[in-house]
């Protein structure tokens, strides 16, 4: 067997060994393992899941071998549940696997303590009555829960879970915290040892741009107020001074400052999005507080006093054209005040936990520094119930959906998928499932849909007729191409909520397989 590191090399290199471990902790369940299910369940399992429990009591049949792949010929007559609990087994012999030969609607009815052993289920293909209930149970076990299902070229994916923390946000663009506009005394002392006007071509030309903006901005603050540009004149302005001090055309220290100099115009202090985190009621702590909370109970003292209205320093800086003596004495700079502003944040933690009556050391140095160096990045995930979705859907945000000519198609998806659900409560079987009856269902999907829509305020609303036309072709068959993207989807996100790391999506994933779109819809 290859070691860990070995054989989970690249995705090491994304979320790190804390996230693989958590992953290796983590107990799924999936139900059902039809297509959508096997798919999910697939890709977690080649990342390295700890444990998979397998919950469907249908057997396999000659229909399966169209569109799953974790059954084969042998396996028709037996059950599902086992057949594709083998195969995932020897996709990575160190996942341990079990089934359940049962029907997921029949355990949500009959055990509902029975998912409170996961750290998250993976619900597919069930109905609307059964999700509503399942969200319950999950909600109550504080399991993390996310649906799944893929309907002939259409699907869904939603989470559900009170409230996900990230502090390993990762965001694709964002600003390096390099303090600028707002140096302290170690930084501005260091900029204050360097002299701009240097004759030797070569040392001036090797002066980092972090120092050259720092000098500049201080020497513009000086000469305006105290303020730095704000207006589009201003800012040009401040680059053409940067373009002046330039001996040399081919000075790229000064072309990186020119390029960087948005970075001295950013405002100073905390983000809206922080700021928000931080005004939350959540921030009050108390001694059933999530250690996060307790963190950010600590950031808010920490911005207050300590940090002057900023968060702790990350502590890291970005290449730049430099001599390697004042590019290694730069970094040391920001990395004392990283260390510095973490020290006094562990002190501000351990306080916080003995004022409400925990352990002081119940939160690992290691999670504190992670949280320090992540401070300006933090996000806070909160999902609506089902059941609140369901019957009291955001109104405004729902009849512009289906007014808008970009989201009416996939708020149409999003309606039929739940009226398809009612269809098969009244008539026995899901529109379209049977040749024969398909003149038949048309309509009595329009009408089923039409009533959907005027019970959740919608009066008068209308969905593409063509649209209408396709749900009943589907008959609600699972097509594996749907099925590998709609459990991929899910597998990603599953990812981000166990390693709590990358910010995962709010609201609904609608996949569009007619028009090949996809939009995320918030009710």
């Amino acid at each position: 067997m290859a070691e860990p590191k070995v054989k989970y090399d690249r995705q090491l290199r994304i979320w790190g060994e804390q996230g693989q471990a958590a992953l290796e902790k983590s107990s799924i369940c999936l139900l059902n393992c039809g297509p959508t299910g096997s798919e999910t369940l697939k890709n977690l399992v080649l990342g390295g899941i700890g444990s998979i429990t397998v919950v469907d009591g249908s057997k396999v049949e000659v229909g399966d071998l169209g569109n799953n792949f974790l059954v084969d010929e042998s396996s028709v007559g037996q059950s599902k549940a086992k057949c594709v609990c083998s195969f995932l087994q020897e996709l990575n012999d160190s996942v341990k696997a079990k089934f359940v030969e049962e029907y997921p609607e029949a355990l949500i009815e009959t055990n509902p303590s029975f998912f409170s052993q996961f750290t998250l289920v993976v619900a597919t293909q069930l109905v609307e009555s059964s999700m509503i209930k399942l969200d319950r149970i999950c909600r109550e076990a504080n399991v993390i829960l996310i649906f799944a299902r893929s309907y002939g070229l259409t699907g869904f994916v939603r989470i559900s879970l009170k409230e996900h923390t990230v502090i390993e946000s990762k965001p694709e663009h964002f600003l390096d915290d390099l303090r600028l506009n707002n140096p302290w005394p170690e930084l501005k002392s260091f900029a204050d040892s360097i002299d701009l006007t240097a004759q030797d071509p070569v040392a001036h030309k090797h002066i980092p741009y972090v120092v050259i903006l720092v000098k500049m901005a201080d020497e513009w603050a000086k000469s305006h107020g105290g303020k730095l540009p704000s207006t589009r004149e201003q800012k040009k302005e401040f680059k053409d001074l940067l373009k002046a001090r330039m001996i040399s055309p081919d000075e790229d220290n000064y072309k990186e400052a020119i390029e960087a100099s948005f970075k001295v115009f950013a405002p100073q202090g905390i983000s809206w999005d922080l700021q928000k985190i931080l005004n939350d009621s959540s921030s009050e702590v108390d001694s059933n507080s999530s250690d996060f909370w307790v963190m950010v109970s600590a950031l808010k003292e920490f911005i207050a006093n300590e940090g002057g209205g900023e968060a702790p320093l990350e502590g890291s800086i970005p290449d730049m054209t430099s001599s390697t003596e004042q590019y290694v004495n730069l970094q040391n700079i920001y990395l004392a005040k990283a260390e510095a502003d973490f020290l006094v944040m562990e002190q501000l933690v351990r306080s916080t936990l003995k004022k409400i009556g925990r352990d002081s050391n119940s939160i690992p140095k290691a999670t504190i520094r992670s949280f320090c160096k992540n401070a300006r990045k933090l996000r806070v995930c909160r999902y609506r119930s089902i059941e609140d979705e369901f019957n009291s859907p955001n109104l405004p945000d729902l009849q512009k959906y289906l007014t808008d000519e970009d989201s009416s198609i996939a708020i149409g998806i999003y309606i039929l998928l739940r009226a398809v659900d009612r269809f098969a409560s009244n008539y026995n079987s899901f529109p379209g499932q049977f040749d024969s009856a398909i003149d038949e269902d048309i309509p009595r999907l329009k009408s089923t849909a039409i009533g959907l829509l005027s019970d959740l305020g919608c009066n008068g609303a209308a969905l593409a007729e063509d649209l209408i036309n396709e749900m009943c072709r589907f008959g609600a068959a699972e097509l594996h191409a749907v099925a590998a993207l709609v459990g991929g989807i899910a597998s990603q996100e599953v990812i981000k909520l166990i390693t709590k790391q990358f910010v995962p999506m709010s609201g609904t994933y609608i996949f569009n397989g007619i028009d090949h779109k996809s939009q995320l819809l918030s009710l």
